[in-house]
C-alpha cells in the first residue's frame, strides 16, 4: 500500500508518527510524512520519506502556552494559525495523497487530512496520543478535570470538537474551495481512529465504536543507545538521578521554577534538560548535570524519578521506564495525564508553578521515593513492556484496507 501521513505539532505529536510509518514501511507499504520541519529530525534517523509543513511550532506554542488553560484565548491563537497555513498544507497535502491508498491524519492538520483524503476518494484514518472519542468514562483531556456524570462526560467531546472545528471550519473550506469542493458544515462522522495510548494508561472505555483502537504507544525501535562519554561519567559517579524537563514548554519563569525544584532535589544528583525555556540565571548547584535532547528510551530506565511536564509522550516513556513522576502540567491534555498517574498510584497530585513552597515540593519528591510507588512503577513499567503499538497499529491498517 501506498499512505500518507500528515501531522502539525511539537516533537511529541510528530515523533510517534514516524515511529508508526517506520514500522509500516517494515511491513512493506510506501510512507510519506508531513510535519513540522523542526520536529523531523526522528524521521530524517530512521530513513521515513518526509516533508515539511508551511509553520514554525515554536513560535506558535510559546504563543498558546502563554496563554495558559484558556481556552477562549487558545481558540483564537489557533484560528490565527488555522488562517495563516491551511492553505499551504492543503494544497501540499493534496498533491502528496495522489494516488495513495489511505491518509493516515492527527494534530492541527487532522481536517486537512481528512480534507484531501475526501478529494482524492480514499479511506481516512484518524491518529491521536490523547483520547478524542467521547465516552461516558471520563471528560475531554482538554477540559479541566472536573467530576461529572458519564453523560456530562460525553457530551463534553462535543464541546470541545466543535470548539475545534468552528476555529479551523473558514479556513478548511476557503481550501476545499479552492480545490473544487463543497463547503463542510459539520465534523466528519464515523472516522476509524488509532491511538498511540497505552492501554496500561487508558484502558479503552467501553462505549468506544469497535474501529477505534488503542494501540500501544508508537516508540523507538528497541535500538543500543550509548550516552556521550560526560554523561556516562555522570551516570556512572553516584545512584540514578532525578530528570527534570518540561520540553517544549515555555510559558513558566525559569529563574523561578527550575531553582525551587534544584532546591527541593537537594542533595540528590540532577539530569536536568532545559527544553525551550532554557537555564536559569546564575550558576547550578555542583550535582546538577545540564543534558541536551536525549533519548527518552534510553535515559529515563537509568534515573529514579521523572519530573516533567506531563506530554502524552514524555508521560509514556517514563511509565515505561517503570521509574515514578512528578508531573508539572501546563496546558491542554496534560493535566489529564497528571491525573492518570496520580490515579496509577505513580505520581503525587500534580505540582503548579504558581504554587511551589518549599514543603509542597519536598512532600511530592517523599511521596516518588516511598517503596509501594516504586514498586507500582515498576509494575507498570512491566506491563507496557510487553505492549508493542506499532504491530498492533500496523495491523489494524492492513485489516481497514484490505478489502481496497
Amino acid at each position: 500500500m501506498r499512505l500518507l501521513a500528515v501531522t502539525y505539532g511539537t516533537e511529541g505529536d510528530t515523533r510517534p508518527l514516524v515511529m508508526l510509518c517506520h514500522g509500516l514501511q517494515a511491513a512493506g507499504h510506501e510512507v510519506m510524512l508531513l510535519a513540522e520541519g523542526g520536529t523531523l529530525g526522528s524521521a530524517r534517523a530512521l530513513g521515513v520519506p518526509h516533508a515539511a509543513l508551511e509553520g514554525d511550532i515554536h513560535d506558535e506554542v510559546v504563543a498558546l502556552v502563554s496563554r495558559g488553560n484558556n481556552m477562549a484565548a487558545a481558540s483564537r491563537g489557533l484560528a490565527r494559525m488555522a488562517q495563516r497555513h491551511v492553505p499551504a498544507w492543503m494544497r501540499q497535502a493534496d498533491a502528496a495523497a495522489a494516488g495513495c491508498d489511505a491518509v493516515l491524519t492527527g494534530g492541527l492538520a487532522a481536517f486537512v487530512g481528512m480534507t484531501v483524503a475526501e478529494h482524492h476518494a480514499v479511506p481516512a484514518i484518524g491518529t491521536g496520543m490523547i483520547p478524542l472519542t467521547p465516552t461516558r468514562a471520563f471528560p475531554s483531556p482538554f477540559l479541566p478535570r472536573l467530576r461529572l456524570p458519564g453523560m456530562l462526560n460525553r457530551l463534553s467531546y462535543g464541546l470541545v470538537n466543535q470548539a475545534v472545528w468552528r476555529t479551523f471550519r473558514a479556513p478548511i473550506n476557503d481550501a476545499r474551495r479552492a480545490l473544487g469542493m463543497p463547503a463542510r458544515r459539520s465534523l466528519w462522522r464515523d472516522l476509524p481512529m488509532l491511538y498511540g495510548i497505552s492501554p496500561s494508561l487508558v484502558p479503552p472505555p467501553a462505549d468506544w465504536p469497535a474501529n477505534h483502537h488503542v494501540c500501544g504507544q508508537w516508540r523507538a525501535p528497541d535500538a543500543p543507545w550509548q550516552p556521550t562519554p560526560e554523561l556516562q561519567a555522570f551516570l556512572d559517579a553516584g545512584p540514578p538521578p532525578v530528570y527534570v524537563g518540561f520540553g517544549s514548554m515555555t510559558g513558566f519563569d525559569r529563574n523561578t521554577v527550575l531553582p525551587a525544584l534544584l532546591q527541593a532535589l537537594a542533595p540528590r544528583r540532577v539530569l536536568l534538560f532545559p527544553g525551550w525555556a532554557g537555564l536559569p540565571d546564575g550558576p547550578l548547584p555542583a550535582d546538577v548535570f545540564v543534558v541536551g535532547p536525549t533519548p527518552h528510551e534510553g535515559l529515563f530506565p537509568r534515573c529514579s524519578t521523572v519530573i516533567h511536564h506531563g506530554g502524552s509522550g514524555t508521560t509514556h516513556s517514563a511509565c515505561r521506564a517503570g521509574v515514578p513522576s512528578l508531573v508539572m502540567p501546563f496546558a491542554a491534555d496534560q493535566f489529564f495525564w497528571a491525573a492518570r498517574l496520580q490515579a496509577l498510584g505513580v505520581a503525587p497530585a500534580p505540582l503548579s508553578k504558581q504554587r511551589l513552597d518549599h514543603d509542597t515540593l519536598v512532600n511530592a519528591i517523599a511521596f516518588a521515593e516511598r517503596s509501594d510507588v516504586i514498586s507500582r512503577a515498576r509494575t507498570l513499567g512491566n506491563a507496557m513492556a510487553r505492549e508493542d503499538g506499532v504491530s498492533i497499529a500496523v495491523d489494524v491498517i492492513e485489516q481497514l484496507l484490505s478489502s481496497r
